[in-house]
């Protein structure tokens, strides 16, 4: 238990300290350096009240997403979960399928639930801090109620318990989620039109597409691609 508490206290400050930087990374070069980069979305500059609520919330999520991801470590430690070290374990071509499987997976997952979020019943108590971001900064990328941020935490440790990922290719995945959820609130759109509207981008998620959400609400619950948004009948440009 000693293990698992001194872990959790340990990655709760790297999470917060890999949130500060990468959110306060794009919170400078979009909104402080005084050149236009991409296309603005939002519809006024953030506010100082607004990124201070985001900055909380996300500092309060982090020792609830530390738990789980300390839980499968130590788990690893033991030969409990499938996360391992040798990249030739389960042959190289398994490190990009165990990559995009994850990436479905979480996609799949997160999209019902943030349906379900959406909820009347649920939505006051679930997800609506992270509403409070009308036009959402980099800052709201990790800024959730903690009920909200208790039920994603586990998602994917829990996925280490049955599918095999490669210690690096899970640290890669979790960078990648970051920079991704960061570029999506970030109030901008860095992506060219032409790509987001090509056969492959239009099935991508960017900041255009999850700026729509959170002006709008019900639609586009997606978290990196459009596959169940367009399914359902929830995608909206």
């Amino acid at each position: 238990m000693g293990q698992l508490i001194s872990i959790t206290a340990a990655l709760s400050v790297i999470i917060a300290l890999r949130y500060l930087l990468v959110a306060g990374g794009a919170y400078w070069f979009f909104w402080l350096r005084g050149r236009a980069c991409g296309r603005r979305l939002s519809l006024a500059a953030p506010n100082r009240a607004r990124v201070a609520h985001e900055i909380k919330a996300s500092l309060v999520s982090a020792p609830i997403y530390a738990f789980p991801a300390a839980a499968a470590y130590v788990g690893s430690l033991h030969g409990v979960t499938k996360i391992y070290q040798d990249p030739s374990a389960y042959g190289l071509w398994w490190l990009p399928a165990s990559a995009a499987i994850y990436l479905l997976a979480h996609d799949a997952f997160y999209y019902w639930l943030h349906r379900a979020m959406h909820h009347r019943l649920l939505f006051a108590v679930t997800h609506r801090g992270h509403h409070l971001s009308r036009d959402p900064s980099p800052f709201a990328s990790f800024s959730f109620d903690p009920a909200e941020a208790a039920m994603t935490a586990w998602f994917l440790p829990a996925l280490t318990l049955i599918i095999p990922i490669h210690i690096g290719v899970a640290l890669t995945l979790l960078t990648l989620m970051t920079i991704t959820a960061v570029l999506n609130h970030a109030g901008w759109e860095v992506w060219p039109t032409g790509w987001i509207d090509s056969p492959v981008g239009r099935y991508v998620i960017t900041a255009r597409h999850h700026d729509v959400h959170h002006k709008r609400y019900g639609c586009n619950y997606g978290l990196y691609f459009r596959f169940w948004d367009k399914w359902a009948g929830t995608d909206r440009s």
